[in-house]
């Protein structure tokens, strides 16, 4: 490993993001924010990229935000009032853009993933988990209601086991992440990185286009009234299917060959 805090190792189409502060259990830092914002902007305008993961080195996947340094942005005449609301809008800004990028993000967890980093797993498209890890929003354990991970928490467990989560504390093991739809898959810890990289490489198999069309337009819809999310739907649908690489896709299927897409 590199000093480096946030490793990219492209192969072929997929970009391997690492989250690299192993010593403070991959806390995300004012550096750690930053510099994943930066990559995540790249990625954006990437097209050689189909699909990302995003793991952390060492022992742990994240540990959420780095609670020294929060300590010393309170050491201001405001209390650190200013400090506190800057970092939680950037932090905010970084989950957002793992939703708005056009690629999906796989988060691939091990170890802990706790506060905001249990809000990492959450933000991400898809998660697969080693055996063994354990998922936390418990900063209400020392006096912190976690509600900032509570966005990205709510939006994807059932609402009473996430306030069960939020406001107890407690852990809860891979098996029922995935039972809860915290994570996608569960797998022996020494499987996790062949088999997070063959979803990947499943994924980016896939029309590139339509994967990145259908991204955006399932989070634009997931927050819609009902009647507008299908019309919305509709529209992106309908778009879809005039591309000549789909037309393609529905003959080579009706034909039972593989497809010749242009891209």
């Amino acid at each position: 490993m590199t000093d480096e805090i946030l490793l990219r190792e492209d192969r072929g189409y997929v970009a391997e993001l690492t989250l690299n502060r192993p010593a403070a259990l991959n806390a995300l830092s004012d550096a750690m924010l930053a510099r994943l914002s930066e990559e995540l902007d790249t990625l954006a305008e990437d097209r050689k990229v189909r699909v990302v993961i995003l793991r952390g080195a060492g022992k742990v996947f994240c540990a959420g935000h780095d609670l020294k340094e929060m300590q010393a942005g309170r050491q201001t005449e405001d209390r650190g009032a200013a400090y506190f609301a800057d970092l939680f809008r950037r932090c905010a800004d970084v989950m957002l853009a793992i939703q708005r990028l056009p690629q999906p993000v796989i988060a691939e967890a091990h170890g802990i993933a706790t506060a905001a980093g249990c809000q990492l797993v959450a933000s991400c498209d898809m998660a697969v988990a080693a055996e063994g890890t354990r998922f936390g929003v418990n900063g209400v354990n020392i006096g912190l209601f976690c509600s900032t991970p509570m966005v990205a928490l709510s939006r994807v467990v059932p609402r009473k086991k996430a306030f069960e989560m939020l406001s107890t504390g407690h852990f809860v093991d891979a098996a029922e992440a995935e039972a809860i739809g915290l994570v996608n898959r569960v797998v022996p810890a020494e499987h996790l990185q062949t088999q997070t990289r063959e979803l990947a490489d499943h994924l980016a198999a896939k029309l590139e286009a339509a994967v990145r069309i259908g991204k955006r337009a399932f989070y634009e819809q997931i927050e819609m009234q009902i009647e507008d999310a299908y019309a919305h739907a509709a529209a992106v649908m309908t778009e879809n299917m005039l591309w000549r690489d789909t037309d393609e896709g529905i003959a080579a299927f009706i034909e039972k060959r593989k497809p010749d897409w242009a891209e």
